[in-house]
């Protein structure tokens, strides 16, 4: 039989033309690989239908974990669904393929260094990676200073909640309450598009941007929930680093901007086998 790879990708930003064409070297390296996408691929959702029926076509299995483009209501894309209601669209669209989300049952990875339990997850953010000294109005008042904002203050619709910190909030405590019910020992790979965790914000050239990054409310879930190995995107910082002895694997390809002055890697989709090596915490 086959031995497959646990293989992941973000950020593909697929409205972009030069990224589209990078989607015909997303391609597996055997049978049995299983891919993780770890959300923005992008705002319009034929587009984002159509590369997870392309990847679903040609992996042995996609998990899809949705990232705050996905979520956008951009004027220009004819699907005006808002906030819970667009998301969920997009949950039925992917059951119907066979690509799991967040609401569905965790798969199991059973190939090289394997099993683990695979955890897509919808966590958001709620401007709490800050200044401990500093309100979120003030925080957010300088990033407007700045002019470093978010696109999400005005196409991310948190509907039917009253804002994308309750979103945020109701996400959190539904998926922990997921993952505190699982009954097994089982280590974990925990793939959401937001950082879990804080430091990993500290790369980033604006620190106003941090704000839109994630929530300290899973600053112990890699801890917690036995991860061997988190991946996430949204920074569009590719890179490997050690938390807690816990490998946290940026996955993004990003925008064409990013990627055509620092390089593509040979091979796009990293291998996020989870190698339980300790490395320096960071």
């Amino acid at each position: 039989m086959t031995q497959g790879r646990l293989l992941a990708v973000s950020d593909l930003h697929v409205s972009y033309a030069q990224n589209r064409h990078l989607i015909e070297r997303l391609q597996p390296t055997t049978d049995a690989d299983m891919l993780l996408v770890a959300g923005d691929i992008g705002e319009r959702v034929d587009d984002i239908k159509h590369i997870l029926q392309t990847l679903a076509d040609r992996f042995a299995a996609v998990t899809w974990a949705p990232g705050n483009h996905e979520l956008w209501t951009h004027p220009d894309d004819p699907v005006q669904l808002r906030g819970a209601d667009r998301y969920d669209h997009l949950v039925e669209f992917c059951r119907g393929i066979g690509v799991t989300t967040p609401e569905d049952r965790y798969p199991v990875w059973e190939g090289p260094d394997g099993p683990v339990r695979i955890v897509p997850m919808l966590v958001l953010y709620d401007y709490s990676f800050r200044p401990s000294r500093l309100s979120k109005d003030t925080w957010l008042a300088q990033a407007y200073e700045e002019g470093v904002v978010c696109t999400d203050e005005f196409f991310l619709h948190p509907d039917p909640y009253p804002s994308r910190e309750a979103w945020c909030h109701a996400r959190v405590a539904y998926t922990e309450e997921r993952l505190a019910a699982l009954d097994d020992e089982m280590p974990t790979v925990l793939v959401n598009h937001f950082p879990l965790i804080r430091e990993l914000t500290d790369a980033l050239y604006h620190q106003t941007f941090a704000q839109w990054c994630g929530t300290n409310l899973t600053a112990d879930w890699h801890r917690r929930f036995g991860a061997v190995a988190v991946v996430y995107g949204h920074l569009h910082i590719p890179r490997v680093t050690y938390h807690d002895g816990v490998r946290f694997e940026e996955v993004s390809i990003g925008y064409p901007r990013e990627w055509e002055r620092r390089g593509l890697p040979q091979e796009m989709l990293r291998d996020v086998r989870p190698v339980v090596a300790k490395g320096p915490k960071c």
